[in-house]
């Protein structure tokens, strides 16, 4: 029995992508984007690791009101409104990250923004 419980889990594990079962998170800005919203996109991203997607909210919103136009700021702003529930502010910030990619596959390629836009 434990052995049939063991094949049918590797069989579930091998039929998903990898990227599908790794949880997203919040990405870096791109090189040479503004100080001060990259100053906060890291603080996000390391309030992230500690488990504070509220905290890490507050901090991506500060990055995108120091630059609105950068994809990965919009795309941190949706991961951490996914995680607190508010899926319609997430698909807006999914949609904006989308809009700005400039070809960004990690953004463009997302499971999870993806998975609100429809696509």
């Amino acid at each position: 029995m434990r052995t049939i419980f063991s094949v049918i889990f590797v069989l579930f594990l091998v039929s998903f992508p990898f990227t599908a079962i790794a949880s997203e998170g919040p990405m870096e800005l791109p090189a040479g984007s503004n100080p001060s919203a990259d100053m906060h996109n890291k603080a996000g991203i390391k309030h992230w690791g500690m488990g504070h997607a509220d905290e890490a909210l507050k901090h991506f919103k500060e990055a995108g009101a120091e630059d609105s136009t950068i994809a990965e700021i919009h795309f941190n702003e949706a991961v951490a409104l996914d995680k607190l529930g508010d899926h319609g502010a997430a698909t807006k910030h999914f949609g904006a990250a989308k809009k700005l990619a400039k070809g960004n596959k990690k953004i463009l390629e997302s499971p999870i923004l993806n998975g609100h836009l429809g696509h």
